[in-house]
């Protein structure tokens, strides 16, 4: 392992907390991946990039690193979407979700170590919900299955404690409240209703609540708490609160160490949304003839934990500052590649500081072109140092420009 003192901001204690591996050598991070009911957009993409970065860190700092990045195959919104298409909901998430597979591939992000799917694990679901109910914390009504949210909290004073929300404030948007217990209790397994897709259960046909999903898909996939669970910030409540909750009632252990959150991204001052059209798709930047690099330097100029608002303008910012790094590759020192090097790794080591890292680029950059002048030939060896850095560590890949 290398030396740099690694430390994240943990969403549970709000803090900058040292990191420790719950396993020697070993890091598990679950990132909550997409629900493929349209096409990515860069507030979609926001988080694949930022964790990505966190995915390389670790690696290059010499850990074994186990990334999930989990698909939503089966959602509420997915139904909807396909009929009101009139297309098969398999088929319309299985297209959107190519879609997203070519963006991340587009944008440099690494493939996941595994991407497991919803409809993949309905038997683990199916064990998990049982054993819930065997414990006292769940509960069938109707054909569908609630978490007992007032059950937990008996037992647990955890319960909130990731979002910050006290129990009564936890309304978490589900409109059929028809038999749950209590109106804070969400559902694990829906009914069956007519035309939606089911699988058969001991409580009877019905598919999976999202809440639910993620948690089994995670423990499925690792020994005890996850490392790093990961994703945007508008998971943090409901989806990570309640994950957290049955998953320490279920197994009695938290569901991670520790939690990191991307802020959310805007275009030009406007929250980002169908509604009101004003999405940013990579499908059609690229086709427009943006280099995917300078998308993702825009997405890493921002730290992951910020909310930004996307401008177009920033994109022709990111070609100048591609063409400066790569010019500077033709006459780099040997002494400033060591150092800029080293910056971007003491950059990232600080709660994964790629702002701060691209501005180390930047001034390497000024300094190398400021000491061209009568300078001896390239030095390819120093060059090589800073291109593999940046390519390992940032995912953009650097050639030197041609003379």
């Amino acid at each position: 392992m290398t030396a740099e003192t690694q430390q994240i901001f943990d969403t549970a204690t709000r803090t900058l907390r040292p990191f420790r591996p719950l396993r020697e050598g070993h890091v598990s991070i679950y990132l909550c991946g997409a629900t493929p009911q349209s096409a990515p957009h860069i507030g979609h993409l926001r988080s694949g990039v930022a964790f990505d970065i966190v995915r390389r860190w670790f690696a290059a700092k010499g850990y074994d690193v186990a990334f999930v990045r989990n698909v939503t195959d089966i959602d509420d919104k997915i139904l909807n979407k396909a009929a009101e298409h009139d297309r098969p909901w398999w088929e319309w998430v299985s297209t959107y979700e190519r879609e997203f597979t070519r963006a991340y591939n587009t944008l440099g992000v690494l493939p996941p170590s595994v991407e497991p799917r919803a409809t993949g694990h309905v038997t683990q679901m199916i064990d998990y919900m049982q054993r819930l109910i065997d414990a006292g914390f769940a509960y069938a009504s109707e054909g569908s299955v609630y978490f007992d949210v007032a059950a937990w909290t008996k037992a647990s004073d955890d319960y909130g404690s990731l979002s910050g929300n006290r129990v009564e404030e936890m309304n978490q948007g589900e409109s059929d409240v028809h038999g749950k217990r209590g109106s804070h209790d969400f559902a694990l397994w829906k009914a069956a209703k007519p035309g939606e897709p089911s699988w058969p259960t001991p409580w009877g046909p019905g598919r999976p609540g999202w809440h639910i999903e993620c948690s089994v898909m995670a423990a499925r996939l690792n020994d005890g708490p996850l490392t790093v669970q990961a994703g945007g910030n508008d998971l943090i409540f409901p989806h990570h609160e309640f994950s957290a909750g049955h998953t320490a009632a279920v197994s009695g252990h938290r569901l991670a160490d520790h939690y990191a959150h991307t802020g959310m991204v805007g275009l030009e001052g406007v929250k980002m949304s169908k509604s009101l059209g004003n999405l940013v798709l990579v499908s059609k930047l690229t086709a427009a003839g943006r280099d995917p690099r300078a998308i993702r330097a825009v997405i890493l100029d921002h730290h992951y934990r910020d909310d930004w608002s996307f401008e177009h303008s920033d994109l022709d910012r990111a070609d100048q500052r591609l063409a400066a790094w790569e010019k500077a590759l033709g006459h780099t020192s040997r002494h400033q590649a060591e150092d800029v090097v080293a910056r971007i790794r003491t950059a990232l080591a600080n709660d994964l500081d790629a702002p701060a890292a691209l501005l180390a680029l930047d001034e390497w950059a000024a300094a190398a072109d400021a000491s061209a002048k009568g300078a001896d030939a390239a030095d390819a060896e120093a060059a090589g140092l800073v291109a593999d850095a940046v390519n390992a560590l940032l995912g953009i890949e650097l050639k030197p420009a041609q003379s």
